[in-house]
């Protein structure tokens, strides 16, 4: 591996380039996400295709993408970050703008499902690991935290961007509505490629945020896992059940507390979603700040993995405090509205906090394949179950009630989970001593 030896101030700039990078990524997945509540709706009415039969295009885009994530981490190891969001940017343009011909369903299923489901595959591991890769210890938080709010600010511009481009005097809106979406997922990517960097040993420099070493003490080498030595310790299990367990809870509030407020409460549709979009609007502000406080009890702590885990019992409880305020939702608006705020700031904590975990234990140099493999996992399962049981529950009762209780409970099991987090690895893996030592800072 050839080292290009950075400046002080080049170093810098080069993280800055990697938080920006990743925000564009962010961006761009959850523009994908975001976008979709908006056109399934269209394209249902233009092509006949029943809600379902739109939907199951969304739900194999999910699979794909969580199948794909584990692959990305296995490339961003081994190359980079830029082959990695350049294939993103190919998919993601083709996903969109594939799907603008379409008029058979299974044409459907492979543009919008296999097609987009690589490229976002391709972002959310890539985006996350190499934020981690450049900032650790009292850093990284508030770096991903910037990074992050990439998500929140695609639910605000390219739904707006998406609901201008459904013409009432075109016959098939939707349609180019995708192509003017394919070209901004496109152009958005290949500036993340521009402005991605290799590991920061690439550049002779260490990560920013390292926590200090006690005086006459060594920082300890990093080893380098496989994945199956990763994944024979409680730690990483610990961690994927935390975050699946919150992600079923996140998922089904998602997908169903709209439909909770019109069905349930019989609000008007437009003031139920005009409530949802304040996780969105609070989320760009929160996403920074939660990165900030984060940071600061890492370094109040003195130790990252414990103040980690910290955070990712704390992530978990706004999630119960918020399901709380939806039920009484019933009662006064303004309890629905402080619970959007605080799954705002959920949002902001949970994602990435249980990245900058794994991380702490694990070390960044493998930990795109460790976390890829782990993604596969939670979004393989977490986002589907999530969804399903909150649909399956409204079907057996006639109210969304029961899905808001089933949410609760399952954020409850994430902070059970998230206690049972191991401070540490024991005990040290075979030859771990034998790596070579970090390069110095620049």
């Amino acid at each position: 591996m050839s080292v290009q030896h950075a400046t002080e101030k080049n170093a810098k700039l080069y993280g800055w380039s990697v938080v920006f990078a990743s925000w564009l990524a962010v961006f761009c997945l959850f523009g994908y996400r975001a976008t979709f509540a908006i056109l399934k709706g269209p394209m249902s009415a233009d092509l006949g295709w029943s809600q379902a039969q739109v939907t199951l295009g969304y739900s194999l885009m999910m699979v794909c993408y969580a199948i794909t994530a584990f692959f990305s981490g296995m490339i961003l190891d081994k190359w980079g970050t830029k082959p990695v969001y350049l294939i993103a940017a190919i998919f993601g343009g083709l996903g969109f703008y594939t799907t603008s011909m379409v008029s058979s369903h299974l044409a459907y299923l492979f543009t919008f499902g296999v097609l987009a489901g690589i490229a976002t595959g391709m972002l959310w591991v890539t985006s996350t690991v190499s934020v981690r890769k450049w900032y650790v210890g009292k850093s990284y938080a508030t770096m991903w935290g910037i990074a992050f709010a990439g998500a929140p600010m695609a639910q605000l511009v390219l739904a707006y961007i998406t609901k201008a481009a459904l013409r009432a005097d075109d016959p098939h809106p939707w349609r180019g509505a995708m192509v003017t979406l394919s070209v901004i997922i496109f152009i958005a990517l290949i500036l993340a490629v521009v402005l991605a960097k290799k590991s920061p040993e690439n550049y002779g420099v260490k990560p920013f945020g390292e926590m200090p070493v006690p005086a006459g003490g060594k920082a300890a080498a990093e080893y380098e896992w496989s994945v199956g030595e990763a994944f024979s310790r409680w730690a990483i299990w610990a961690a994927i059940l935390t975050f699946l367990t919150s992600m079923m809870g996140e998922f089904l509030i998602w997908t169903q507390v709209v439909s909770y407020w019109v069905q349930d409460l019989s609000w008007p549709r437009d003031t139920a979603v005009g409530v949802y979009a304040i996780i969105g609007l609070v989320g760009i502000f929160s996403m920074p700040i939660m990165g900030i406080v984060a940071d600061k009890i890492v370094k109040a702590v003195g130790n990252e993995v414990k103040g980690r885990k910290i955070m990712l019992v704390i992530g978990p409880l706004t999630g119960v405090a918020a399901c709380i305020l939806l039920l009484f939702s019933g009662h006064s608006m303004a309890f629905a509205y402080i619970a959007c705020v605080i799954f705002a700031v959920y949002w902001a904590i949970v994602p990435g906090g249980v990245v900058g975990y794994t991380g702490a234990i694990y070390g960044r140099k493998t930990l795109g394949k460790i976390w890829g493999l782990a993604t596969l996992i939670v979004m393989g399962i977490g986002p589907f179950t999530g969804s399903f049981i909150g649909g399956l529950l409204k079907d057996i009762s006639g109210s969304y009630t029961y899905s808001i209780e089933y949410a609760l409970g399952s954020f409850c099991v994430s902070i059970v989970l998230a206690f049972c987090l191991p401070l540490g690895l024991a005990p040290k893996p075979k030859g771990a001593d034998e790596k070579i030592s970090e390069p110095a800072v620049a």
